[in-house]
């Protein structure tokens, strides 16, 4: 499958606070919503090993205690794809608790994200929709909060499922194919420890807007086997801190 031709046009900013009072500024679920890739470095070496062949059964009387190898049907991936118990549950309780103080976002109660909802935060969404179902995604786990009014972060954790291609790795690729250009977050970003090839971005220029006090923007795009996780984090005081988001990054990964 080629590089997904996801090259969103231009995300619908979330609307900033007003410079009288800091209006709270809403992201339910729809700040600036982005679309990660990249095998972690574990994940992608336990992935394309070959099956180990099961050991002989313990009985001292079997005719044939060797051990055996592994089917005619059974594959590096077939292997793996039994590995991924944990996130085949509820996905929700893997994502991120809101910190002590913060204000969970009150419309995203559920924890789940349609793909209707997601897609609405493009310019495009009709075609974002396709393009999330072209790739066979499965569903979206969303927590989000804000903090003193002044900090907002949105995280997805955004599964495929990857019966046939690696999608999460294809379609985050893409995300973060564009995320150098002018008009998104204008830099390579920051690589984030031990998880492969993802990456902390933090927004080159922020939102400007006439009323309206600057947005600056950080955006985390990583990959863990079939989920892709975003972390969207904004900030209407001040420019945002690598090293908070950066560690978001981590305890969201370690949580996968």
């Amino acid at each position: 499958m080629d590089t997904p031709e996801i090259r969103p046009e231009r995300q619908k900013p979330p609307r900033p606070p007003r410079r009288r009072g800091r209006t709270t500024l809403l992201i339910a679920g729809a700040a600036a919503l982005g679309v990660v890739s990249g095998v972690v470095t574990g994940y992608a070496v336990q992935f394309d090993r070959e099956p180990t062949p099961l050991p002989p059964l313990s009985q001292p009387d079997l005719r044939d205690s060797k051990t055996l190898p592994a089917g005619p049907g059974t594959t590096a991936q077939s292997v793996n794809v039994n590995r991924r118990v944990k996130t085949d549950g509820d996905l929700r309780k893997l994502l991120l608790k809101k910190p002590k103080g913060a204000k969970a976002a009150t419309s995203l109660s559920d924890g789940w994200t349609s793909l209707v909802e997601y897609s609405g935060a493009y310019d495009k969404p009709d075609r974002m929709f396709q393009e999330m179902v072209n790739d066979d995604s499965r569903r979206i786990a969303t927590a989000s909060w804000e903090e003193r009014g002044e900090v907002f972060v949105t995280v997805n954790l955004i599964q495929f499922r990857d019966d046939d291609v690696l999608a999460a790795r294809e379609w985050g690729s893409g995300q973060q194919g564009y995320m150098a250009m002018e008009g998104h977050a204008g830099n390579s970003g920051r690589p984030i420890p031990g998880s492969g090839n993802g990456r902390v971005y933090v927004y080159d220029k922020p939102i400007r807007q006439a009323g309206y006090e600057p947005l600056y923007r950080a955006r985390v795009i990583a990959q863990r086997g079939d989920v892709v996780m975003e972390i969207w984090y904004l900030n209407n005081a001040r420019e945002v801190s690598a090293k908070a988001v950066m560690s978001l990054a981590k305890q969201q990964l370690e949580r996968l």
